[in-house]
């Protein structure tokens, strides 16, 4: 029973550093954004806006993936927890959640279209008025 407890911290762990790493990149993103908006209302250059319009896909894509590692790491940890005691191996092998967790299916996902689809709305309106 040690053994799965100790693999199940294990797996956890993961879990959280994927989140906190989802978290890092949205506060970066927010960061970024802010700056380069602030360069295009002083120099009202939409060249800013299209590097912003770049740093929100990039960071997009990149939250996606990690949403999609820690969705598959929640996969393994549900499989360990209902696994018999005797199954414990310590594996954090995820290949086998890999087809129902794809970055592209997280990347449309409820909370990153309400975040980055808010952030590109937001962008775009901007391009309208200037």
């Amino acid at each position: 029973m040690e053994a799965k407890i100790k693999h199940l911290e294990f797996i956890q762990a993961a879990v959280n550093r994927m989140a906190g790493n989802s978290f890092l990149l949205k506060g970066w993103t927010v960061t970024l954004i802010g700056g380069a908006l602030a360069l295009t209302f002083k120099e009202l250059d939409r060249h800013y806006l299209i590097i912003s319009l770049m740093v929100v896909a990039l960071f997009w894509f990149l939250d996606s993936y990690y949403l999609s590692r820690e969705r598959r790491f929640v996969h393994l940890y549900n499989e360990v927890r209902l696994g018999g005691d005797e199954q414990t191996d310590f594996s954090m092998d995820t290949r086998a959640f890999g087809k129902s967790c794809r970055w592209v299916r997280c990347a449309f996902s409820k909370t990153l279209v309400l975040f980055y689809g808010g952030l590109l709305m937001v962008q775009l309106l901007i391009n309208h008025f200037i």
